[in-house]
């Protein structure tokens, strides 16, 4: 078969398909693509956990160092320390006292950076396949040969790091509401009642003394997981772990917080005045925690109530009242307890109190009626897609694994919380959302204005102690020990001086009857197909004309064609697990589809017909542009935001197509 037909083939019927009624594509119910991540995990003699995960598709290795200790963990007094030993351990090592960065950057190493969360530190990079030796040296190295190259110097270097992140964080609009949301779902007692930042006042506290004790305490082998995927075998990595990690010693045991979802029964509310654009209102719910058996089912009742256009929430608030610009429900899941969370932007002119009536009626609705089992399918089937997309890089796979090692001692754990969700229904759904979010929410609404930082500070107290925190659980008593290396550190990090071939696929190139040319890169790691239609002239083009026209044109195409409305084309995108994106960037805009193998015909054919046969009508112009003005107003009070709409005249001049906002708005 020539290239040309065989790709033709799935182009023409997807043609062909979209001709025709799509309602007939429908009928049967879709059969989903499924990854396995096949993975080994061992311990060493000193207690480091290592799981293993082979995937030769490209010779790399993605790197993950996983400590079981984050700012859930941190005393009273000390917030803060967690995050801010984070960025220590990347101001060198004993044996490696220059920045931390330059050894990867020389090798070419992707996806690396450092993060902190409530429950744990780690850290991460992908490197070439013989480069891993140069990166397990680096690791180990901050591992085991640390303090030596920590002084006063380095500890106020990257305390003033640390505090311009929080400035940062907190100049961003909302910036400061996670931190409003935290000390008004926990009590103070509680491991989540302060944010992972922590406060200034701590951190200026912290001494060179007490930042030590901390790694002593707590970053030693056997409260470390160390995920290793990518071009690698089982063998391999055990050899090299013993190698390069064998001689750390395992610390002392670090006590385990245990779950507490502090589910509270009043509802209570908070105001907050910020530098934004328009009101919006969160709400937010205590959950369970990860690994919980209602977990799954709750966050498939989040989709339902406010993820995507189709959720009952964003086609009430957005589509029938026309009283909201956006629309987002989710959970954040953590090892202690979960956040279940609404957000909603208010259109400009509204009042917030009938935003308020609207939300309260469609959760009320919701929960006496439950999802129904078209909506509970296509949650599923999101999820289901999402999950397979999410997997083609091995930074995501060794994100998974480490995540259920280190929560819940099994890196296999995400197929327990796949086949509860595969087991919900309506009643499971239902019945779960009537125990968790009935009741016990908090209310934060944020107002443009001017902030009062006395106010800030006096409302940042939240809850007061509650009874009933559990104690933290030493971890069974265990005799750990080490191994000689034969690495010799004093020689410094190892030198990378070859590097894997790169097969890249064969480009096959044909073309259609009518013209379009088509390239073909084949990849066959994970059952999922990338395409994209491009066009030439991005929102460059405007220039002379209306500024943002391309990108709202290119925008319009997925809110409608002659045959089907908006939502039915986000509900069939939903069936069919597929992402179906349109937009613009300076010289070009694009139509694109990622689409799981099973479904490409049918998803090509909705593909197709968005672009083929788009509406415009009038109701979804006024829709997107209200939303589209809102987002300018965003745009002006954020940071990035206001750099990308003013730096381009200034850059290129008055007159040059380029001199216009690279948001393209």
């Amino acid at each position: 078969m020539s290239f040309t037909s065989a790709v033709a083939r799935p182009l023409a019927l997807a043609l062909m398909l979209a001709a025709a009624p799509l309602g007939a594509q429908e009928k049967a119910p879709p059969k989903f693509d499924t990854v396995d991540l096949t993975y080994e995990k061992f311990q060493l003699e000193n207690g480091l956990t290592v799981v293993v995960h082979e995937d030769h598709k490209a010779p790399v290795v993605h790197v993950a160092v996983w400590y079981h200790i984050g700012s859930a963990d941190e005393p009273t007094g000390k917030t803060g320390f967690a995050h801010l030993f984070e960025h220590l351990m990347f101001s060198g090592s004993e044996n490696h006292r220059t920045g931390y960065f330059k050894p990867f950057e020389q090798v070419g190493a992707t996806d690396q950076n450092g993060t902190t969360w409530n429950d744990r530190t780690n850290y991460f990079e992908t490197v070439p396949t013989t480069a891993l030796d140069m990166a397990l040296w680096m690791e180990s190295d901050r591992m085991g040969h640390l303090l030596g190259a920590v002084g006063q110097k380095e500890l106020d270097t990257q305390r003033g790091v640390v505090q311009n992140e929080k400035r940062q964080d907190e100049n961003q609009p909302y910036g400061r509401v996670e931190e409003n949301i935290q000390v008004n779902a926990f009590p103070f007692n509680h491991p989540y009642h302060h944010d992972t930042i922590g406060s200034m006042k701590d951190l200026n506290a912290a001494s060179l003394e007490d930042v030590k004790k901390w790694f002593t305490d707590h970053y030693g082998a056997a409260n470390t997981t160390l995920v290793l995927v990518g071009d690698i075998t089982p063998a391999v990595a055990r050899q090299k772990a013993e190698k390069f990690f064998g001689d750390i010693p395992a610390g002392p045991p670090v006590a385990r917080q245990q779950p507490w979802v502090y589910q509270r029964t009043d509802s209570t509310r908070g105001e907050m005045v910020d530098q934004v654009a328009q009101v919006r209102i969160y709400r937010e719910w205590n959950v369970p925690q990860l690994g919980d058996a209602e977990t799954p089912l709750l966050g498939l009742a989040a989709t339902v109530l406010g993820e995507g256009k189709t959720s009952r929430l964003y086609n009430r608030l957005v589509y029938q009242d026309k009283i909201a610009d956006s629309v987002e429900v989710g959970v954040e899941q953590f090892a202690l307890a979960s956040l279940f969370e609404l957000q909603v932007d208010v259109k400009k002119g509204v009042d917030p109190a009938k935003v308020e009536a609207a939300i309260n009626d469609e959760w009320a609705k919701f929960l006496k009626e439950g999802p129904t089992q078209d909506e509970l399918d296509r949650a599923k089937a999101r999820r289901r897609a999402a999950f397979v997309r999410g997997v083609e890089k091995v930074a995501a796979q060794a994100r998974i694994l480490a995540e259920g090692q280190v929560y819940r001692n099994d890196p296999g754990a995400y197929k327990i919380d796949q086949q509860r969700m595969e087991a919900a229904t309506p009643a499971t759904v239902l019945a779960a959302a009537q125990k968790w979010i009935s009741k016990g929410d908090y209310t934060l609404t944020v107002k443009p204005g001017t902030p009062d930082p006395t106010k800030d500070e006096a409302e940042a107290e939240g809850l007061a102690s509650a009874p009933g925190a559990p104690k933290p659980v030493m971890p069974e008593k265990r005799v750990y020990t080490t191994v000689k290396s034969d690495v010799d550190r004093s020689k410094g990090v190892p030198e990378v001086n070859s590097f894997p071939e790169l097969n890249f696929p064969t480009l096959q190139h044909g073309k259609l009857k009518n013209g379009i040319e088509v390239v073909l890169g084949e990849r066959h790691a994970i059952p999922v197909v990338q395409m994209k239609l491009l066009f030439p002239g991005g929102y460059a083009s405007d220039h002379g004309h209306k500024l943002g026209t391309a990108s709202f044109t290119t925008g319009m195409l997925d809110e409608g064609t002659k045959t089907l409305d908006s939502l039915e084309i986000a509900r069939r995108r939903e069936r069919l697990g597929a992402i179906l994106a349109t937009g613009c960037d300076l010289d070009n805009c694009s139509a694109s589809l990622n689409s799981l193998k099973s479904q490409l015909a049918p998803s090509l054919a909705l593909l197709s017909d968005v672009v083929r046969n788009p509406a415009f009508r009038d109701e979804d112009v006024a829709r997107i542009r209200g939303q589209w003005l809102a987002g300018i107003a965003q745009e002006k009070t954020e940071p990035t935001g206001l750099a990308l709409r003013t730096l381009p005249p200034l850059i290129y001049g008055k007159g040059n197509p380029y001199a216009i906002p690279f948001t393209g708005s």
